[in-house]
């Protein structure tokens, strides 16, 4: 590391109220990319979106959803809420209130997302009398439905939604489940709680599956024996045939905070797969109604990214000696792109990217700094989303010293 470099960061440690855009230089503020970059919202308050999966934007790529919070460096409590609202892209990036939620995290906020297909309804969580529910939002009209179950995860059509228990989840995984309504189940692998599918027009909630069920599934791991299991990050495929989850415990002796493996299902629960029985899954993305990118570690491979076919032992690596490092990865429109990130380096620069998959080109999108206050729970993770238009991504960042806030990034002048 150069002097310069390490004197600066020795001044951020002693001054971490001081802007930083005046202690690093131009490059870690992403301009020089060579995409343009711009913040979309500022104080008072900080602003995210969270999750990289969700639809962040409207189907014309104006309106950008995002949430405000006025704390920052600690887990929500039950009394904590945030504020729901978007930002006009083509109003002076003006923010727009629509709503509040005390059912939130730091990872994936609550579930804020806009119904696919429709350019007026949003979708969010909340708790309200004890119990988590979901918002269907109209933000033309003003209208607002209320389903009495929360939801993770929509089909392609918006009739349908999946949903883990985030009771369970907050117990298990803080920073991904909500605060305010304690996990019921004393059980380490309940018969009554897995993952449930939401009809988003009557409210109406199925259990298409149980923790039980999953822990008796399958080729079993010896460290699944006494394990606490659960269910995160639940995704329907691109026609929304199948939806992937994944299935995770701890483990009873030693130090490992917990293993996975990926299991796929039909809509209705149906046909369980386990396609990656590693224990190393992390983050995914569907490409196509047949196929997975995720970062893994398969059985005598190393660790990268992998193309999976469903339901069979198909698997191939994606981009070895460049997307080395676990990211949130999406494919761009057309699917000759992906859009990643990685998390912060020794510098604390977090590196969301672009790989061009005919060429194998990699095009950054800038370099982003994540102070060392941003860390575990309430870390600050880029999770890079994309415009429908494929023009455009969002990222979430504090690197202005500002606190984290929504930062557009234009990439319609992409080249392979």
């Amino acid at each position: 590391m150069n002097e310069q470099l390490q004197s600066r960061r020795n001044f951020l440690s002693l001054a971490s109220g001081y802007a930083l855009s005046a202690v690093f230089p131009a490059w870690a503020q992403g301009e020089k990319s060579g995409f343009p970059v711009r913040a979309i919202t500022k104080g008072p308050g900080f602003h995210w979106f969270g999750y990289y999966d969700k639809l962040q934007f409207d189907p014309s790529s104006r309106f950008a959803l995002g949430m405000r919070v006025s704390i920052e460096h600690r887990s929500p409590k039950p009394e904590d809420a945030i504020q729901i609202g978007m930002v006009d892209l083509q109003d002076k990036d003006n923010w727009i209130n629509l709503g509040t939620s005390k059912a939130w995290c730091w990872q994936q906020g609550c579930m804020l997302q806009w119904l696919p297909g429709s350019a007026k309804e949003i979708l969010w969580n909340d708790r309200q009398e004890g119990e988590f529910v979901c918002h269907v939002l109209d933000v033309k009209t003003g209208k607002k439905r209320t389903l009495p179950h929360p939801i993770y995860a929509v089909s392609p059509d918006g009739k349908t939604a999946i949903a883990a228990d985030f009771r369970r989840l907050h117990d298990t995984r803080p920073g991904y489940g909500y605060a305010g309504v304690p996990d019921p189940s004393l059980e380490l692998a309940p018969k009554d709680s897995g993952i449930f599918s939401v009809d988003l027009q009557t409210g109406t909630q199925k259990l298409l599956f149980s923790m039980a069920q999953l822990a008796a599934f399958g080729e079993l791991s010896p460290s699944m024996k006494g394990a606490k299991h659960w269910f995160n990050h639940l995704l329907f495929n691109t026609d929304g045939s199948r939806f992937v989850f994944l299935h995770r415990w701890k483990p009873a002796e030693g130090k490992v905070s917990f293993k996975t493996r990926m299991v796929t299902a039909r809509a209705d629960g149906s046909d369980l797969f386990v396609l990656d029985p590693s224990g190393e899954t992390s983050h995914f993305i569907w490409r196509d109604p047949n196929h997975i990118l995720a970062w893994t570690k398969p059985e005598g491979k190393g660790a990268g990214f992998y193309l999976f076919k469903d339901k069979t032992a198909e698997v191939l690596q994606v981009g070895a000696g460049i997307m080395t490092k676990n990211g949130h990865c999406s494919y761009i429109p057309g699917n000759d792109w992906i859009l990643n990130d990685t998390y912060p380096d020794r510098e604390r620069l977090q590196h969301p990217y672009l790989f061009h998959l005919p060429t194998g080109k990699n095009l950054p999108l800038g370099r982003f700094l994540s102070p060392k206050e941003y860390a575990g729970e309430w870390r600050c993770d880029t999770h890079p989303r994309f415009s429908p238009d494929g023009n455009l991504v969002c990222i979430d960042s504090p690197h202005e010293g500002k606190g984290r806030q929504l930062y557009l990034i234009d990439i319609s002048g992409r080249k392979a």
